[in-house]
């Protein structure tokens, strides 16, 4: 039996009085690659914000890599997310003056991987993602969007993370680069190791998955019992 790289059990979570997610269970196996998708407003970004350990639920557990979240202090939640977990933002996210590989550089050092042996990671994956060391010596402001994107790839998979989550990161692509970028993605996931959960609402990509999530379906709609 696979082992559970993430479960999220009995989860609430709202601001102030309204509830935004009511989720009975989620789980993912360890290499699975999971689609969930659904219309802006239906929750995605705030379950994302729980499984990053960015908020806490109101009730409910979840565990990423065999890690209750809830179990550590906000630091510490931190410093796990380094190590653990990688995340593709929609928007990239990197820092515009810097290098590619400087952005990349800056993730493996909070993940406690050393500047040599980041480097050396950091080439080899960006090779893999159709990334030359000449465009990674680029500030990332002077990168065209799917260089970008490329980048916040690689620095999120730098640390070869448990679980990988990547929020609408196709969105500003046409179709011909958005199906190349999941083939390089989910090749590169598959080496790893590493379960995706891929959130959009482009319900075109969830082919390219092993198990299809909505989550309006998932989510249920009743206030939290807690403030």
């Amino acid at each position: 039996m696979s082992t559970e790289v993430l479960r999220c059990q009995d989860l609430c979570f709202g601001w102030r009085d309204s509830p935004v997610l009511m989720l009975e269970s989620l789980c993912v196996a360890a290499g699975e690659r999971v689609f969930l998708g659904g219309p802006s407003g239906s929750g995605k970004s705030s379950l994302l914000a729980l499984i990053a350990g960015l908020v806490l639920p109101q009730e409910g557990c979840i565990t990423v890599a065999g890690q209750d979240l809830a179990s550590l202090s906000a630091a510490g939640r931190d410093r796990w997310r380094a190590r653990h977990l990688g995340i593709i933002f929609q928007q990239f996210n990197l820092v515009p003056y810097l290098s590619g590989l400087d952005n990349v550089l800056l993730a493996a050092a909070l993940s406690g991987i050393g500047r040599a042996s980041g480097k050396e990671r950091a080439l080899a994956l960006a090779e893999r993602l159709e990334l030359s060391e000449v465009l990674l010596a680029r500030k990332a402001i002077e990168l065209s969007v799917g260089q970008q994107q490329r980048v916040a790839a690689v620095r999120a998979m730098i640390a070869e993370p448990a679980l990988l989550i990547a929020d609408e990161p196709t969105s500003a692509l046409d179709d011909r680069r958005r199906d190349h970028f999941m083939t390089l993605l989910l090749r590169e996931s598959e080496r790893q190791n590493s379960a995706v959960l891929f959130v959009s609402h482009d319900q075109r990509l969830a082919a390219h998955f092993d198990r299809h999530l909505d989550l309006p379906t998932l989510n249920g709609a009743a206030p939290c019992s807690g403030d």
